[in-house]
């Protein structure tokens, strides 16, 4: 892989929560993604970058939930989320350092500081991963794309409600926008 220029890179990570990452996922389980999302994460913080925990919470009553009409599955919809579920789970911290984003839809850009934090700090390039692959991830790249942000996509460490979907988004979608690699590509990277 490429270099990876450290003092213009952040990792920006979406929803590895618990109410997420809880959900079963295709082709990798959570699990997978997570134990991967926190390699990346470490290596990150070890070489002085800058980590983005981005969740998505909504207040107790739900009204600040996106809960449109539609043809198929509404995620959302008026169900009592548990009292954790917007927890990031513990494996990706935060730590000291992390900056958290919180998000009341799928994308982490529209109406959080996310732009406004990269920026501040002469981030170029994100390296993005989590879950899911086709929701929350392509959201933000689709955004981190039209605001010109250089992106890597870390195949290995998102993930879909189906491979269909995933696979849609990594092949098609990633690759007209960045970079396609996985785990083991970025970490080499730090390496060299």
């Amino acid at each position: 892989m490429e270099i990876i220029d450290k003092s213009q890179t952040a990792l920006v990570v979406i929803d590895l929560q618990k109410g997420i990452a809880g959900m079963p996922g295709q082709p990798y389980e959570a699990k997978d993604v997570v134990a991967n999302a926190a390699m990346l994460a470490d290596a990150f913080r070890k070489n002085s970058m800058t980590v983005f925990l981005v969740r998505v919470a909504t207040s107790a009553d739900g009204k600040d939930r996106l809960n449109p009409i539609v043809d198929g599955e509404n995620p959302w919809g008026n169900r009592q989320l548990p009292p954790d579920w917007a927890e990031i789970v513990p494996e990706m911290g935060p730590k000291d350092g992390d900056i958290v984003i919180t998000k009341k839809q799928w994308g982490a850009f529209y109406g959080t500081e996310l732009d406004l934090q990269l920026r501040r700090r002469k981030i170029t390039t994100i390296v993005l991963c989590g879950i899911a692959t086709n929701i929350g991830v392509e959201s933000t790249a689709r955004f981190a794309f039209e605001y010109g942000y250089e992106q890597i996509f870390v195949e290995d460490a998102m993930t879909g409600r189906s491979a269909a979907e995933h696979d849609m988004s990594v092949k098609t979608t990633f690759t007209r926008m960045g970079r396609v690699r996985k785990t083991q590509d970025v970490l080499e990277a730090f390496a060299a």
